[in-house]
């Protein structure tokens, strides 16, 4: 009943609808199946490119200024008046986005030559005209050149990588280059220009991800990509053995990961970076030639995976019950063998994965961001998880996870909701606040500017009759005003309210709090026994949700006697300093 009830609310509202998420070291991207897109978070270096540095707390629209390329490609290509986006891509300090038509746009941080601009940075989105000046031949005119289109985009640190339509890759920023001094020898080295990595020549690079200073690559055997013959390549830095070829020594051109050859057991289809560690999704290769499926996500789907991590490990980002660094890629092995994984992040110091079937599982710094208030931050608990912790409860039909520095951001219900849990500075969860949060809690979407102006326009849009239309246009505005400041209090009233439940909540079961966890009896007449709904909560449940709460009831126990103890302790000493320092002179007892 609730999910027909979602589907048939949200129906043909493509706008409020979330495809696609990316998270940067503080600041997070949306794009909405309109081809809009939307930043929150912390605001520095403009990567938020609202024409500002300021901080936003909620989800904003960001304006898109196409003077520049209309002039550019009046020639080349038809451009709209209000471009159309399909992929988005965060690195720590700056933000990229890919258009319908294969142009890129960036903003943000551009020391390091990241955004492809002669600029310092940039508060606003920037057409990258180099790849109009790295064009292809046009084929039906010898001496022009059409615009070179890109597929897919990626950020990491402090570089930016694109996929054309041919299948090359390419990279600008702060990137791994060959010395000029010593042939070989590996560097970093600001380059804005994109240049292409020849290495892949006659190949289609099908996906790609990044850390701070390292590139994972999956690459086509042959010069297609057929279903199943794709290569894993790491190069860049490697002091942590993030590049998984089984030491530390640092590549300046991409090298095999000889656990995903082609010989491999193992078939790679989704790939995540970490600032130091490294991340692969893979499921038992099938040899037949009956497979092709040019969709990874489908394919991953339909078998079962493995997740696979290496680099650094200090913080337990790796999963593997310790905090040792490894240089070979190595299977997580506490997660469930029988799952299908269909999406996976790396933050800063925590891993999150995702499964088809709505179930979450992070690791890594503090709980893996979920489960701090469960740690005790004394003697050898760093409040770091070494493995895989399960949120609680599924999230119906998720979609992506993005994992920021010190947060997560969570799609489910197809692209409707959004949560996120974690570090709140700057705004970085989108609830109007810079709150931390351990559990998932809802983001603040769509954004209420959104939908008044959807309730603006159907009301603007009964009432125009002849010359009563400014008159009337102002009465709605004000109508407007007045309506967003009532819903923006009551919506910081119901955030303040969902947090502590979530808070609470999740202390006593465990898993975040959801809409289908209020009692029955709640939904239906409005009227709560709390004593008949905890003697029926306790009569169907499962063991271990028994052996929670009888813990967290031992826990909180034995909370409430040691303040009271601390409170008569107290008591009693400034009892005893009242009595042996009475009458002295100059004496004063608080």
């Amino acid at each position: 009943m609730e999910d027909c009830a979602e589907k048939t609310i949200y129906s043909g509202q493509l706008s409020h609808k979330v495809v696609a998420i990316a998270a940067g070291e503080a600041h997070n991207l949306a794009l909405a199946g309109d081809g809009s897109v939307y930043s929150w978070g912390r605001g520095t270096f403009g990567r938020l490119g609202t024409g500002k540095d300021n901080d936003e707390l909620l989800p904003v629209r960001i304006e898109f200024d196409i003077s520049t390329k209309m002039k550019l490609c009046a020639e080349k290509s038809v451009v709209r008046e209000r471009p159309k986006f399909v992929e988005i891509a965060a690195g720590a300090y700056h933000s990229l986005a890919l258009e319908d038509d294969g142009s890129v746009w960036c903003w943000g941080y551009n020391v390091y030559g990241q955004l492809g601009l002669n600029v310092e940075n940039s508060m606003v989105p920037c057409f990258l005209e180099q790849f109009l000046e790295l064009g292809v031949p046009d084929e039906s005119n010898a001496n022009s050149k059409t615009l070179l289109k890109v597929r897919c985009i990626k950020a990491g640190g402090m570089m930016s990588l694109a996929i054309d339509i041919l299948g090359a890759l390419w990279m600008w920023g702060n990137c791994p280059q060959l010395s000029k001094i010593s042939d070989g020898e590996f560097i970093l080295s600001s380059h804005p220009t994109p240049s292409p990595v020849w290495d892949f020549h006659g190949h289609t690079v099908v996906k790609v991800a990044c850390g701070n200073e390292h590139i994972i690559a999956f690459v086509s055997a042959g010069e297609t990509f057929t279903g199943n013959n794709l290569i894993c390549y790491s190069w860049g830095n490697n002091n942590h053995g993030q590049l998984g070829l089984g030491d530390k020594e640092s590549r300046s051109r991409p090298a095999i990961v000889e656990t995903f050859n082609l010989e491999s057991p193992w078939e790679v289809y989704e790939v995540a970076c970490g600032a130091f560690h490294t991340a692969v999704l893979a499921h038992k290769r099938i040899q037949s030639d009956m497979v092709d499926s040019s969709d990874l996500s489908i394919a991953g789907q339909e078998k079962k995976s493995t997740c696979w991590t290496f680099g650094l490990g200090d913080n337990g980002q790796l999963g593997h019950g310790t905090t040792k660094s490894v240089c070979l890629p190595e299977p997580v092995k506490d997660l469930p063998q029988n799952v299908s994984l269909t999406s996976i992040s790396c933050g800063l110091f925590h891993t999150c994965v995702v499964s088809s079937a709505g179930d979450v599982w992070s690791w890594g710094m503090e709980k893996g961001l979920g489960l701090c208030p469960d740690a005790s931050f004394t003697g050898t608990d760093t409040g770091d998880a070494l493995s895989p912790l399960r949120y609680g409860s599924k999230f119906a039909r998720p979609v992506q996870v993005a994992c920021g520095a010190a947060h997560i951001v969570l799609v489910s219900h197809d692209g409707y909701k959004l949560w996120s849990w974690g570090r709140g500075w700057s705004g970085v969860l989108g609830r109007g606040s810079m709150v931390d949060s351990y559990v998932p809690t809802v983001v603040m979407w769509p954004p209420l500017d959104e939908d008044f102006k959807e309730c603006l326009d159907k009301e603007s849009g009964k009432e125009k009759v002849g010359g009563q239309e400014a008159e009337i246009a102002t009465e709605l505005e004000k109508k407007l005003s007045s309506a967003m400041e009532e819903v923006q209090l009551l919506r910081s009233k119901l955030n303040l309210m969902e947090k502590y439940a979530s808070i609470l909540h999740g202390s006593i079961f465990g898993k975040p709090f959801e809409e289908q966890d209020l009692p029955q009896s709640l939904q239906s007449t409005g009227i709560f026994d709390i004593a008949k709904e905890w003697e029926n909560m306790l009569e169907s449940a499962e063991d271990w949700k028994l052996t929670r709460l009888e813990t967290f009831y031992q826990k909180m126990l034995a909370g409430v006697k040691d303040k009271l103890m601390k409170r008569k302790i107290q008591e009693m000493i400034r009892e005893c300093l009242h009595y042996s320092n009475y009458g002295k002179p100059g004496t004063h007892v608080e």
